[in-house]
């Protein structure tokens, strides 16, 4: 009998121990398409959920209460034709904050050029040497940025790895007829997302975002005022990527995930910490600039 458990708890063990990465919400709305046979799209929503959420995406060892938690909801607009299809595709990836039930919001964003090719029941397939489907291709490349953020946030440049594969995911791409690959065709979609995760100009992004976590809002419950220090100064380095490149897709990315969690995070700060945040803010990310008057004007908490 002792050996019975045992070899169950050995099992139950390695299941834990070899959990896939992320733990992926899908969802498939196909409400604006007029079709007779809805089956498709939940076969495809399945498939989908299976290919994100049962592979392995890396070699470390991942608990189940480890895994990334993340959505990704596609809207198809149009159906092209029996196996082509066209529309959207939201992905929002979160973090656990230490010593709290709050989850940050890494990432945040929407690709309106997702076309793609889907055969009922034929199984996704991925290679990260060669562009294989487009449907793979694209779930891949933003497993690969929800990885790399969730990485760089534990770690100084430790998501890389990801942005990597990222990167010649990308690469592969270039001669699809597919939209959302080519440099050409936006200042901002995943060709420029890889590449300025990559661009060595914008390493600060980088150092914000591990000094934004790991040294603001792990610590931001225990020592308020010291994690409000480095939440700040993690931001100003912001400035250089900004002063280089005003129009940097890196910085939308992170403003996208990040704007209401920094307006919430100084609602308690001191006079002088909400000035200079305003005043940072409001050079560097501009389009939010209205929103961030709600700092100064929140309470100042007895301070």
């Amino acid at each position: 009998m002792k050996k019975i458990i045992l070899y169950f708890l050995v099992i139950g063990l390695a299941v834990n121990v070899n959990a896939q990465e992320l733990l992926c919400t899908i969802r498939v709305n196909s409400s604006q398409v007029q079709t007779s046979d809805r089956k498709v799209f939940q076969t495809m929503q399945t498939a989908i959920y299976e290919f994100v959420n049962n592979k392995k995406w890396t070699t470390t060892n991942v608990q189940n209460e480890e895994r990334i938690e993340c959505t990704i909801m596609i809207n198809i607009s149009k159906q092209i034709s029996n196996d082509e299809f066209e529309g959207s595709i939201q992905i929002q990836s979160t973090r656990p904050i230490f010593g709290t039930s709050y989850k940050s919001t890494l990432f945040n964003y929407l690709d309106n050029n997702f076309r793609f090719k889907y055969v009922e029941y034929q199984s996704l397939e991925f290679s990260d040497v060669t562009h294989m489907s487009n449907l793979t291709s694209v779930l891949a490349f933003y497993v690969n940025i929800i990885l790399g953020l969730d990485y760089a946030t534990f770690s100084e440049e430790g998501g890389n790895e990801y942005f990597n594969i990222a990167q010649r995911i990308v690469s592969n791409a270039q001669n699809t007829p597919e939209p959302g690959w080519k440099a050409f065709e936006s200042d901002k979609n995943r060709y420029w997302l890889a590449e300025d995760l990559m661009d060595s100009r914008y390493s600060d992004f980088h150092m914000c975002m591990y000094r934004y976590h790991r040294s603001g809002l792990d610590k931001l419950a225990e020592e308020p005022d010291d994690a409000r220090y480095e939440i700040t100064e993690s931001i100003e380095s912001l400035k250089s990527i900004y002063r280089n490149n005003p129009s940097a897709f890196i910085l939308k990315v992170f403003f996208d995930a990040k704007s209401d969690e920094i307006i919430n995070i100084y609602s308690e700060a001191f006079p002088n910490e909400k000035a200079r945040i305003v005043k940072t803010l409001a050079e560097i990310d501009p389009a939010n600039s209205s929103d961030y008057q709600a700092i100064t004007q929140s309470s100042e908490g007895g301070r």
